[in-house]
């Protein structure tokens, strides 16, 4: 067993080794005037064709080399135009999305046999090296035993590595992707078997996002096999990601139909009511009025009626994609939640602030879609749909949400940033019949429950008192009751008006009594 965790190692590492350079390997590039006719909009073609035409006809065998050519002749152009003040003549489209066009269309395939020793090193051995390592290790290895133990799971010098590959990786694909054109060429037989079409970077990422939550989730099932809940739980949410968030959305793009995750909720969803998605779903038909009439529908009745009866659980522990990464990928991570008082704090003063920026932002979107008003009390409507773009949906939920994860545990962007979190938890905290209940005079203070909490909660401060726990930010994950020692918790969906019960054990500094219920 032992020799089969070392090639799983080996394989895993070569593969994650090999996909971390790939973007330095030398590529041809090939750029034909016909490819720039066909590639470039009508404006483009009016301020860059003259630019752009030194470039074709010639073999560039450097990725960055290249990138950098095309980025600085778009930059130049645009700089010039605005100091020309030709506001209708900006290309605001940015200038790396530009260049990833371009070098898409320049991209010469490599020989057969390259790519597919590429792609099995990288999408094949990569992942079976961690199946290798997961199945091979022993029972204390899937556990919890080693958590204090292992550097990555202890905020060691290979969790700062990780951490940074994981910065790196984020920050590339989402405003550097002229830089990543040799990962997404990867992907292109899986995208033109699925879509039709070649892959992109969110193709791409769709894809290993898919295959580490399938790989980790092996991982949950070995550590959790003898608790129904947590192997349910697991199977729903590898299902949705697998087929609402992965499949669906790109068999819908090979019949021609809008591409949507229909598990995707407004707010998380934020542009959902962009003004050209909405566009997008009434110019395709029947299907697409009843695609936007399903996502309104998800936001005002089944959120808050599921929410009432299951609590946050039934999206952010069994739907949810980003929750399905927290709890498969993430799951080693946990412990590393910050449980204080301050953290608590900063916790609501950061959540309900992006809430309401979110409220704020989509009533300017719908204001404009309907008024067809870029202002509204002196707020430019694309200006803020930018600044919300940029600073929730790329840098808090993925470069920081998921990057933090071996330094600040897994549910960073949920606790502190997720709108729609934030939405369910307020239904969740003041209308609700979920809570966790304890049964406090078994309670031996191990403190297992507070450790293992994702959410940064105390659990054993309500069960040393034996009081439920009805928190906002809860996502009834059910690990705290998984590792208690004792069967002390316990999650349950009942009447809402006796989840908060008299406290039938009272412990504090003056000593322990009892209080009669009334």
């Amino acid at each position: 067993m032992k020799l089969l965790r070392i090639i799983g190692l080996i394989l895993f590492f070569s593969g994650l080794l090999l996909f971390s350079i790939l973007p330095l390997f030398k590529r041809t590039f090939y750029l034909t005037p016909c490819a720039l006719e066909h590639v470039l909009s009508e404006q483009e073609k009016e301020n860059l064709l003259a630019e752009l035409i030194p470039l074709t006809h010639i073999k560039h065998q450097q990725l960055f080399s290249f990138a950098n050519k095309i980025i600085r002749i778009h930059q130049q152009k645009n700089a010039l135009l605005k100091k020309q003040k030709q506001w209708d003549k900006v290309m605001w489209d940015s200038s790396q999305e530009f260049a990833y066009k371009l070098l898409r269309v320049s991209v010469k395939n490599d020989s057969f046999k390259i790519r597919w020793s590429i792609f099995f090193i990288i999408l094949v051995a990569c992942p079976l090296g961690g199946l290798l390592y997961i199945l091979s290790s022993d029972k204390k290895r899937q556990s919890n035993y080693f958590t204090f133990f292992l550097p990555i799971t202890s905020v060691k010098w290979i969790a700062y590595i990780l951490t940074a590959w994981l910065l790196a990786f984020y920050i590339l694909l989402y405003w550097f992707p002229a830089y990543i054109i040799n990962w997404v060429v990867l992907v292109d037989p899986i995208s033109k078997f699925l879509n039709g079409n070649e892959a992109g970077p969110w193709f791409l990422y769709g894809f290993l996002y898919s295959v580490v939550m399938c790989v980790m989730g092996i991982k949950m099932f070995l550590k959790y096999k003898n608790n129904a809940y947590q192997m349910i739980r697991t199977i729903s949410v590898l299902f949705f990601q697998l087929a609402f968030a992965f499949l669906i959305p790109e068999i819908l793009v090979r019949l021609n139909k809008p591409y949507m995750d229909l598990k995707n909720i407004w707010p998380l969803d934020y542009d959902f009511f962009f003004e050209w998605n909405i566009q997008t779903l009434i110019e395709n038909g029947t299907l697409g009025i009843f695609m936007l009439l399903w996502g309104i529908l998800l936001v005002v009745i089944a959120v808050p009626v599921f929410t009432y009866f299951f609590g946050k659980r039934w999206y952010c522990s069994w739907v949810c994609g980003c929750g399905g990464l927290a709890e498969t990928l993430g799951d080693p991570f946990r412990h590393l939640s910050n449980k204080n008082i301050k953290s608590w704090k900063l916790e609501r003063w950061i959540i309900y602030p992006t809430v309401l920026f979110s409220i704020i932002m989509t009533v300017l979107t719908l204001y404009t879609f309907f008024s067809k008003q870029n202002e509204f009390l002196g707020l430019n409507t694309y200006e803020i749909q930018k600044v919300y773009g940029f600073l929730i949906g790329s840098v808090f939920a993925g470069v920081i949400g998921t990057g933090l994860y071996p330094v600040f545990g897994n549910r960073v962007w949920c606790r502190f940033g997720c709108p729609l979190a934030a939405y369910m938890g307020i239904i969740q905290r003041f209308k609700s019949r979920f809570r966790i209940t304890t049964n406090g005079n078994q309670c031996i203070s191990c403190g297992n429950c507070s450790t293992y909490c994702e959410m940064g909660i105390d659990v054993r401060w309500y069960a040393q008192r034996g009081q439920s726990i009805v928190r906002a930010s809860c996502v009834g994950c059910g690990i705290c009751a998984n590792v208690c020692p004792r069967g002390v918790l316990k999650l349950e969906n009942s009447d809402e008006h006796t989840r908060y019960n008299k406290n039938p054990l009272i412990i504090q500094k003056e000593g322990v009594h009892l209080v009669k219920n009334t």
